[in-house]
Order: structure tokens, then C-alpha cells, then sequence
């Protein structure tokens, strides 16, 4: 009943744009270009935690984007998820090389929480993942949702907690389920999330992964799994600090100096 009800006040409910307010669309033009008017970049959180795959986002988690996820994810925006999942599949894109390479792109959701799940009344990660799996495929990359992560143990709430205390908060949290690796070893796989911030969720999705496929044929088999987020923290795309920064606020791009910390 909540899923169906969130469905239907987004058809007749009035619309506003989820990263600044204006009326009429559920995502303006600026908004949209601040979302993925750039390339998908490496990010790498500062300290990165111990097996952190390769991770390549789409746009700092700040302002517009921010409040975009925000919409999607605790207010039940629904229509987002393809804007999102357009953003996060040209992340993927860009961890994964050109069209063309063996075998599928298998996008491996980081779960959520149960009882998060019920209280939102749906799964955001799973929701921008198909809509990224679905523009792959229209733009020429096989590619398929495999939710074959699950939680093994209960975690604490993650708001709060310091770099550190996530590590150890998630550290062995996770698994695949039973026959998962079978699914996992035929096809590319990449871990996807919604947003990156100390990094520690996606080395743990990154361990239990590896740990199913072991020396087998699979790419996670092998070390090399990469993971694709829609946004992280402003701070982990400061990898490219040797480099001029390219901001995108409203639409307009511009070259940032060199900052260091």
C-alpha cells in the first residue's frame, strides 16, 4: 500500500524541482547539468579504508545533488530514479572501459538495512541501479541488477560515526547469498551505491564479494572490482588535486585552483 501510494501522489501531487524548488518539473535543467554535466570522476576518501575498490562518481554531495538524493531516497521521488541511474551509469562507463568487453556488466546493489528499506517503503540503491542497467543496455553495454549482497549481522546507524567506527561498524557485515557466485562469475561485476563518504561500506560490499569468488573467474576474483556511486563527500574528489577542478554549479562550468589541505 505505501509503494502504491508513493507511485500515485507523484503523478498527481504538484511538482517542484527536487534540488532547488522550481515549480513545474521534478528536475530542472540546472539541477540536472549540476547531477551529471560532468564527467564521471575517481574519488578516493581521505583515509581510505583497507580493500576500497577503484570508485568513480558523478558530482560532489552537496547542494543540488544533495537535496536530488535526498528526494529520492527518504521522500519517495520516484521519477528521480532515472536521472540518477543515467548518472550513475555513465560512472559505471567510466570504471569499466568501452562497449565491447567480454562478458556483461553485472551491478551488484550495496543492501540496505531491513528495516530502512520498510520504513522508506523501497530500496533507492536497487531503484537508481535498474535505471542505470537500463540505460546501459540502450546505449549498447549489456548489463543486469544482481542484489546477491545481503546483511549477516546488524550494524549500528552509520549518521555520527567517524571514518574509523564505520570500519569496524560494517567489517564482516556483509555476504552473499547462497548461489550468488555463480551469478557473479560470468559477467564484469561492479559494485554500485548511491553515495560515497568514508568509503566504508564499499570495501566491506568489496570484501564479501571477493571473498565468494576467490580465485575463480570473475572479475571481483581477480582484485579488480571497481564501484560506481552517484555522489561522494567534496573532499574524496580531491584525488585530481594536482590537476585545475571543473565545478558545475547551475549549469555553468568553471575552472577551480588547486586547493590543498
Amino acid at each position: 500500500m505505501r509503494r502504491w501510494w508513493r507511485e500515485f501522489s507523484g503523478l498527481v501531487l504538484p511538482v517542484a524541482c527536487a534540488g532547488c524548488g522550481r515549480p513545474r518539473t521534478e528536475l530542472c535543467p540546472a539541477c540536472g547539468t549540476a547531477l551529471s554535466g560532468a564527467p564521471a570522476r575517481r574519488v578516493r576518501p581521505s583515509p581510505p579504508p583497507a580493500g576500497l575498490p577503484a570508485v568513480h562518481a558523478a558530482a560532489p554531495y552537496e547542494n543540488a545533488v544533495r537535496a536530488v538524493l535526498l528526494a529520492h531516497k527518504e521522500r519517495g521521488a520516484l521519477g528521480l530514479a532515472g536521472p540518477l541511474g543515467r548518472a550513475l551509469a555513465a560512472c559505471v562507463r567510466a570504471g569499466t572501459g568501452q562497449a565491447g568487453a567480454v562478458g556483461p556488466l553485472l551491478l551488484v546493489p550495496v543492501p540496505s538495512a531491513r528495516s530502512a528499506t520498510a520504513a522508506r517503503g523501497h530500496d533507492p540503491v536497487r531503484r537508481i541501479a535498474r535505471a542505470a542497467a537500463g540505460e546501459l543496455r540502450r546505449t549498447g553495454d549489456p548489463a543486469r541488477v544482481l542484489p546477491v549482497l545481503r546483511q549477516r549481522r546488524a550494524v549500528a546507524d552509520q549518521s555520527g560515526l567517524g571514518a574509523r567506527r564505520r570500519w569496524a561498524n560494517l567489517a564482516g557485515a556483509l555476504e552473499v547469498v547462497p548461489g550468488g557466485e555463480r551469478l557473479l562469475a560470468h559477467g564484469r561485476v561492479v559494485l554500485v551505491d548511491d553515495l560515497l563518504t568514508t568509503g566504508a561500506t564499499l570495501a566491506e560490499a568489496a570484501r564479501a564479494v571477493t571473498e565468494a569468488l576467490g580465485d575463480g573467474p570473475g572479475v571481483c576474483g581477480r582484485g579488480a572490482c571497481p564501484a560506481a556511486v552517484v555522489a561522494a563527500s567534496p573532499s574524496a574528489f580531491e584525488i585530481n588535486r594536482n590537476q585545475p577542478r571543473t565545478c558545475v554549479v547551475a549549469g555553468n562550468e568553471r575552472a577551480k585552483p588547486t586547493e590543498r589541505r
